[in-house]
Formats: C-alpha cells, structure tokens, sequence
C-alpha cells in the first residue's frame, strides 16, 4: 500500500523518558497504511532526525541497493555510514514513541522540539535550530528557479 504525505509542523516536548506523543495527522496517516514502526537515522547534512516509516525506509533502501556494488569499497563505507546509529521505534497504544537520549544530544535537542513534515517522512528539530534554517521568500522564490526551472 502506498504511503500517504505527511503534512505541517508541530513542537513537542519530550517528557523525562524521552517519550514524545506523534502529532495525531501523522498518527493517521500511519493508520492508514497500518504501520506502527519508524526507522530514526541522523541527517545526512543537517543536525536533525529523519524518522521514516518502515515501509518508506525499505522502499529507500531497495533503491539503494540497486545502485550500490557491495563488492565496491565505496561503496560499502557510504552504506555502513548511512545505516550508523540507525534505531527502530514503535509507536505505543498512546502514540508516544521513545526517542533515544543519545541521537537527541548527538543533533543538540533539549526539550522542545519540531516534528516537521517531509512528504512520506518527518524530520525531528531543535525547536531553535528549526527556526534559525527557515530561508527567506526571496531565498525560496531563487532556489524554486534554480531547481525547477524559470519556465
């Protein structure tokens, strides 16, 4: 079944387990396709989370692996560094899951954090570091030219 988008931006707080509940529009989004797990990882380029639903992180990681060569060196390094601190999280009867201490500190999350949308996954923020990478209009307005084209 296809996932359906995530959409908008929410700030939460952990409590003192690190527990956070999921906003309730993407508890129902994972309703729909059934799911209860999420796969965590730490960006690639900015310091916060990427939390994918399991059936988007094994659909991300077989096309991975059509395009990796396990007999590549390279390759292997890049696979190995992009799975590094990997977690697996279920989501509870509550819609909590337990985000683990270690990334939160390791991306420089406190308390206060944004569950931020990205079509078929969500980043999680230091609510700060959230606002502080926001870009301006013109800047917005620039990089849609730049990547989708002026015309």
């Amino acid at each position: 079944m296809n996932m359906s988008s995530f959409i908008g931006d929410y700030t939460c707080k952990a409590d003192n387990k690190c527990r956070v509940v999921v906003p309730s529009s993407f508890r129902k989004v994972m309703a729909v396709s059934q799911q209860s797990l999420f796969v965590l990882r730490k960006n690639v380029f900015e310091k916060c989370i990427d939390m994918y639903p399991m059936d988007e992180w094994e659909k991300m990681m077989t096309g991975l692996n059509e395009r990796l060569n396990r007999f590549n060196a390279k390759h292997v390094a890049f696979l190995r560094e992009f799975c590094r601190g990997t977690q697996e999280v279920e989501m509870d009867a509550n819609g909590r899951i337990l985000l683990p201490r270690k990334m939160l500190e390791e991306v420089g999350i406190q308390k206060e954090m944004v569950l931020a949308a990205q079509d078929a996954m969500i980043q999680i923020w230091d609510a700060d570091t959230y606002d502080k990478v926001a870009l301006s209009p013109g800047e917005l307005g620039e990089l849609a030219g730049e990547i989708l084209g002026n015309g």
